[in-house]
């Protein structure tokens, strides 16, 4: 099963599992977000929206908060001794989709646990 939504003026075809990286949205890291914005539902009969899907929406976790790549933007008048510099870094937000929901279900999947890094003492081996 896939979806199109639309989020930021952009629109994007996800699948659960999918890590997309889209304009910034608010939401802390590892929580559950729902977008709201779905304009197909596809599958074994898809579904259009017109101009969305009525009761559809896409439960994605956030995964990070991020600035882009530069972007400048330089201007010269040449002969005229005018030049223009400025740059730009989009703030980003990183998303795992987790489930595509129909007929206003909420998502049932939570945040996932964070693996825990295991720290190896060699002091405890070593004790006699």
């Amino acid at each position: 099963m896939f979806a199109v939504i639309k989020t930021g003026g952009r629109q994007y075809r996800v699948v659960p599992d999918d890590v997309l990286e889209i304009g910034k949205i608010a939401g802390e890291v590892g929580t559950i977000v729902q977008l709201g914005e779905v304009l197909v539902v596809g599958g074994d009969t898809p579904v259009l929206g017109t101009p969305t899907v009525a009761g559809a929406s896409v439960a994605a976790e956030v995964l990070d908060h991020k600035r882009g790549p530069k972007v400048i933007a330089f201007k010269k008048r040449r002969r005229k001794n005018s030049r223009r510099k400025r740059g730009y870094r989009d703030e980003i937000t990183v998303l795992r989709v987790t489930e595509i929901l129909t007929d206003n279900k909420q998502p049932s999947i939570g945040p996932r646990p964070k693996k825990e890094k295991v720290a190896a003492s060699a002091a405890e081996g070593d004790e006699k």
